[in-house]
């Protein structure tokens, strides 16, 4: 397995954000690496820890420098960290992740014209938002399930969420009333600002990012004629459980990050059983 290594850097407000870095067996000390910022769910209540990674693993077998950030607002730092991502989500939480790869240029480690942003959940909302904050850092992006309208995210929560809704009003701010913040935070109201491709992995059953939300997203992406490669699993929610599934999205994510990265990667054919619909 390939050595995760925890790391810390200074935010440009000064906090200490931390981390790990996964880099290539035998490629410890190498340099301009090609990058994945693998950025976890959120925006708050989960955060990346030091053990087997088996998305972080996969990256770094292909040749790939693997980032992952617990940006501001990922639990087991502390409240005042927590609390520090109050109302910054798609802001200071985003402004984390710009500072990370910034910390990795400027030690060598990644190539400036080979970076890729990468989530699932709130990862992929944070992939969206750094393809349109920061068009000329990221070469690519790939976004699993994530939302692209905040408004519509929490109108869409399922009723077994009702319970924590209220504290997803108090951490993230007033999306559902406030227009001009809603759009502010929302990268599907910035799509003329997006330039790199993007790879988009969508549950036709996910009770909380809907088909809608993904089928919206990537038509506003194509309207405006930006590169985006669709692809719908009919038989999945929130992420991909089945193992068929799985391997047919990796396979495609290899692919898309070898095209616009240059890294290694298994040819994808047609996996037995999976269900994928390229849309």
């Amino acid at each position: 397995m390939a050595h995760m290594e925890p790391v810390a850097f200074k935010a440009r407000d000064g906090l200490i954000v931390h981390g790990y870095l996964t880099r290539p067996l035998g490629k410890e000390e190498s340099r301009n690496l090609p990058l994945v910022v693998y950025v976890h769910g959120g925006p708050y209540g989960i955060w990346d820890t030091w053990d087997f990674d088996r998305d972080a693993q996969l990256l770094a077998s292909r040749g790939y420098a693997v980032l992952q950030v617990n940006y501001r607002g990922s639990t087991g730092f502390g409240l005042k960290y927590l609390n520090s991502s109050t109302h910054e989500w798609g802001r200071g939480t985003q402004q984390d992740l710009y500072d990370a790869v910034k910390w990795a240029l400027a030690q060598g480690i990644a190539d400036p014209k080979r970076v890729a942003c990468f989530g699932w959940s709130g990862g992929g909302y944070a992939t969206l938002m750094a393809l349109w904050q920061q068009p000329q850092m990221f070469t690519c992006g790939v976004d699993g399930v994530g939302p692209g309208d905040l408004r519509t995210l929490f109108g869409s929560f399922p009723t077994y969420w009702d319970g924590i809704l209220a504290r997803w009003r108090r951490r993230v701010g007033d999306v559902e009333n406030d227009d001009a913040f809603n759009r502010e935070r929302s990268p599907i109201y910035h799509v003329d600002a997006i330039r790199s491709p993007l790879l988009v992995g969508q549950g036709r059953n996910d009770p909380r990012v809907k088909l809608a939300t993904a089928d919206a997203m990537v038509k506003a992406l194509r309207d405006a004629g930006r590169e985006v490669t669709y692809v719908v699993y009919p038989d999945e929610g929130h992420g991909f459980a089945r193992p068929e599934n799985q391997l047919d999205f990796f396979g495609r994510v290899e692919e898309f990050l070898a095209k616009h990265l240059g890294g290694r990667a298994e040819s994808w054919a047609k996996m037995d059983g999976a269900t994928a619909e390229l849309k």
